[in-house]
């Protein structure tokens, strides 16, 4: 009776402090790259633009019981854009852009990651531009269904913290800010 009652007490302890170990801790190793997405909004004119990239590769080494010690990198070809026209594409591959002769990739690596809430988490790393490289963070929602973890992320960006968009497209007709969102997906180990 005396040990039924330490139980009860430990588990009623543990569930008031939010303590509870997971049930079961999930690893995800490899991202479904023709699943997962990266899409971007901004403005332009006062109308908003929705974009996407077609082409990346993602690393990632997520385990659930130990998140912080996760790990994830990111390549984007940025011809692969699809800003909604030919011309816009383009556009986007010259020098006062992206200029994607001379910088043909944008890359991110994560240095850390940070437990927010249940599933909720921030990554933070080393965002890289037209050779320019700043540290963000990155509010990312894991959500599981059917065996597979679906990273959902945003982040916001400034196109002239990386000269995206110099000479005459810095006057403001295309946003400064620039609304990245991913959606990466990864089976279950």
């Amino acid at each position: 009776m005396k040990h039924r009652f330490l139980t009860c007490a430990a588990l009623v302890a543990a569930l008031a402090f939010g303590v509870l170990p997971c049930v079961q801790a999930v690893e995800y190793t490899q991202v479904n790259e023709t699943a997962s997405t990266i899409s971007f909004t901004y403005k332009q004119f006062s109308s908003r633009v929705y974009g996407t990239f077609g082409k990346f590769e993602a690393t990632l080494d997520f385990d659930t019981a130990n998140p912080s010690a996760a790990h994830t990198a990111l390549t984007i070809q940025l011809d692969s854009i699809d800003a909604g026209s030919s011309d816009a594409n383009s556009e986007l591959q010259k020098p006062a852009w992206f200029d994607s002769a001379s910088f043909p990739v944008a890359t991110f690596e994560s240095t850390g990651v940070k437990v927010l809430s249940d599933n909720h988490y921030s990554i933070t790393g080393k965002l890289t531009l037209r050779g320019i490289t700043r540290e963000v963070d990155v509010p990312v929602l894991l959500k599981s269904e059917n065996a597979i973890g679906i990273f959902d992320g945003q982040l916001t960006l400034k196109r002239s913290d990386f000269k995206v968009g110099e000479g005459e497209w810095a006057d403001g007709v295309v946003s400064d800010k620039i609304n990245i969102r991913f959606r990466m997906v990864a089976p279950e180990q």
